[in-house]
């Protein structure tokens, strides 16, 4: 086992028997699922809209060489620029040029998880250039020095007393504010940054080849302030965000929406498709998309779990998961926790080190259900572990069990070749401490139900 795996089981097994935290989450996810409850019946006919996104984004996938040139040809004639990274150095490396370049110093970013990805405000305060969150989950737990805990609300394993006592630390206000007190604060922080900084940096939801334009969705205006006020906005997105109209959005937008918080339609969503036009009053002077592989290529070449790539990040699968409900978003220390990052994960960062997250499954189905692209997401978990079970990634004693496992099961005679006594030993042996910690190992018989149906029947023949 990996220390990457040793040091999950551990947070998880802390986490699981957190009272408090699950407390916390599951009020936070409980008024999700109520809002979404409501979202979902302005669908007409849901499962068919769920269906033409699946085949949108597999249409996608399987012709991504088409598309991201003509979405790099549309965004280029209006003036953008276009930068290719193959991995997280490549894409750091090309942000601290542009900023560099400008003689930028400050930062402003709206939330992106694919920043996340790249380490992006680690590395730019290395490099003497400060970055701030501006979408308020993001600026909390940026306060905090976390990571985000879950993909659309980054502070969700948070009470409203627990921000209130962060920012009575940080900035004195009252131990009592309440949550719109609290938002109060944090716009007069944020406002004035929008103004003096040179850079803005956010993410993409979609990328639209006919139109060269970048997508977003949010609920704060923090990205459309993020993109308008400074001189150079830089958007990070990953190749796989591509959809192949401005049509599309009709689909993906309520999709999105309805299945990340419920809504509609978030409160802002903006279409960029490049900097500031002569006849236009607002917007950047300079507007850079890189398109970040950074694994997504290996994700791709795989028949079986491409499926992955059509994720549109809106966190269901997270919400519905009993395992994430019950070790939290942290405790997966990925960008992309839940289901969906056990799933790419390991293609993104490589399988020895995370194939256990395809472990971190009860298989329920219910991720699959409630995904709004239809990605069959536990069963991807079954080939990772099927991926890592042929490239030999697991331990010589899981081979070495999985192996005799496999060879007694295959014939009754050889089942019966040794007595319950040896196999409750081997029981103990090699998967004591994987399954037993918290539950009590099986006891086998002595002997099997075969040899005493047989020595049940020779005694009904002596008599």
């Amino acid at each position: 086992m990996t220390k990457i795996a040793e040091e999950f089981l551990v947070k998880a097994d802390e986490k699981a028997f957190d009272l408090d935290h699950r407390d916390t989450i599951n009020h936070n996810i409980g008024k999700y699922n109520a809002a979404v409850e409501r979202g979902l019946t302005k669908f007409e006919n849901l499962e068919n809209s769920k269906k033409k996104a699946h085949t949108i984004k597999w249409r996608v996938m399987e012709n991504l060489d088409k598309f991201l040139p003509e979405f790099e040809a549309n965004f280029q004639r209006r003036g953008g620029k276009v930068i290719w990274a193959n991995d997280t150095e490549e894409a750091q490396r090309e942000i601290l040029n542009i900023i560099s370049k400008s003689g930028g110093k400050t930062v402003i970013k709206s939330k992106s998880m694919i920043t996340e990805e790249i380490h992006l405000n680690d590395f730019l305060e290395k490099n003497d250039i400060n970055s701030l969150e501006s979408d308020l989950g993001e600026f909390i737990v940026q306060l905090l020095g976390q990571a985000p805990y879950h993909i659309v609300t980054p502070a969700m394993h948070l009470t409203k007393e627990d921000i209130a006592k962060l920012f009575h630390e940080k900035f004195g206000t009252p131990i009592d504010y309440t949550p719109q007190q609290l938002t109060q604060k944090a716009r007069e922080l944020l406002r004035e940054k929008y103004l003096t900084a040179d850079i803005g940096i956010t993410g993409g939801n979609f990328l639209i080849a006919d139109t060269g334009s970048i997508a977003l969705t949010e609920n704060e205006g923090n990205a459309r302030l993020s993109t308008t006020f400074p001189k150079i906005h830089i958007a990070i997105v990953g190749i796989e965000k591509i959809i192949p109209s401005m049509a599309d959005l009709d689909l993906f937008w309520p999709l999105l929406a309805s299945h990340g918080t419920g809504q509609n339609l978030t409160v802002y969503n903006t279409i960029l498709s490049g900097p500031r036009q002569p006849h236009e009053t607002d917007g950047p002077e300079e507007m850079y998309v890189i398109l970040l592989d950074n694994g997504r290529t290996n994700l791709l070449a795989q028949k079986d779990q491409r499926q992955g790539l059509y994720c549109i990040r809106c966190g269901a699968c997270l919400n519905a998961c009993p395992i994430y409900k019950n070790i939290g978003g942290h405790t997966y220390n990925t960008t992309y926790s839940g289901p969906i990052g056990s799933l790419i994960t390991p293609h993104l960062q490589g399988m020895k080190d995370f194939k256990h997250l395809s472990y971190a499954s009860s298989l329920c189905g219910k991720c699959s259900e409630v995904c709004p692209v239809k990605i069959d997401i536990h069963k991807m978990l079954l080939f990772n572990r099927r991926d890592a079970a042929e490239q030999h990634e697991n331990t010589k004693v899981e081979d070495i069990g999985w192996k005799m496992w496999n060879t007694g099961m295959s014939k009754r005679s050889r089942m019966d070749m040794v007595g319950g006594k040896i196999k409750n030993f081997l029981l103990k042996f090699f998967f004591k401490k994987m399954w037993g910690k918290y539950r009590a190992m099986p006891e086998i018989a002595d002997k099997s139900f075969a040899a005493q149906w047989q020595e049940k029947q020779k005694s009904k023949t002596d008599i």
